[in-house]
């Protein structure tokens, strides 16, 4: 753990050096939704692989850059693609960008991904708010010695999305006549292999609307480090275990995409709130 804090002490000194100003949020953009990160004002672009440290990204479809500016006139941090247990990390390492953030001033984490639809109320295209989760990683960020300088040994997740970034998000909705928004309960798998049909009515059993391999182990170290959490899924497709279609990630990717305006013009409108 003591060479975990290192490494960590030293990618914030590293970042501390080269951004302007500390950002107050942080936006993780997951599959297909990085385009926010080109609308960012003054933006300086760091590659994951110029920051000491940092995991490298190895998804295809992940940009692999962090992004300091402003965005609607408020300091942010946007990571323009994150990192996965499935791709070898262990659960500390690839929530190290989250732990970077706070440690330099972050105090609200607006996290997105892409996810599998299990609520048969969906649509392809449904923006989920997320109010809770489930988390079926075999590991956890905290495991091991606590470092009390960064948050306490057990950290209360009763209500790890802040119910009023919930409610804000649902009436910035409202407002701007944003189609296909609800709220779900999200469950993170290990990955990389998607679900069976037993395995899809097991889940919708357990009482999730969407499943994905991400996000729960970024929420937990938010939570740790004493940040606000909005969690956004974007529903690519919606998963039928009695009708179980191939999935195929180009299509999801796509689907994704197509619903990155939608999602775009929610966070633009809830950013000026926070």
């Amino acid at each position: 753990m003591e060479s975990f804090k290192q490494r960590v002490d030293e990618a914030v000194g590293f970042l501390r050096d080269k951004m302007v100003e500390p950002p107050e949020i942080v936006l993780v953009l997951g599959t297909g939704l990085s385009g926010l990160g080109e609308q960012i004002e003054s933006p300086l672009v760091l590659p994951y692989g110029g920051i000491p440290n940092f995991p490298k990204a190895t998804v295809a479809s992940h940009a692999g850059n962090l992004i300091f500016g402003r965005l609607c006139d408020r300091p942010v941090a946007v990571l323009q693609g994150r990192f996965h247990y499935y791709e070898g990390y262990s659960a500390r390492e690839l929530t190290m960008p989250i732990r970077v953030l706070a440690l330099l001033g972050a105090k609200t984490l607006i996290v997105s991904n892409s996810a599998g639809g299990l609520n048969p109320a969906f649509a392809a295209g449904t923006v989920m708010v997320v109010r809770d989760h489930l988390n079926f990683i075999p590991d956890n960020p905290l495991r091991g010695p606590n470092v009390d300088a960064w948050g306490p040994r057990f950290p209360d997740l009763s209500a790890p999305y802040d119910r009023s970034l919930i409610d804000t998000t649902l009436a910035c909705a409202a407002r701007e006549q944003i189609a296909q928004v609800a709220t779900g309960v999200y469950v993170a798998i290990p990955g990389p292999s998607l679900e069976t049909p037993a395995e899809t009515r097991y889940l919708r059993q357990c009482g999730a609307d969407a499943v994905g391999m991400s996000t729960v182990p970024e929420v937990i170290v938010a939570i740790h480090a004493g940040m606000r959490v909005l969690g956004l899924s974007v529903v690519a497709n919606v998963n039928d275990p009695d009708n179980l279609k191939p999935i195929i990630l180009e299509e999801i990717i796509e689907e994704t995409k197509r619903a990155e305006d939608r999602l775009t013009r929610l966070l633009l409108a809830v950013l000026p709130e926070i």
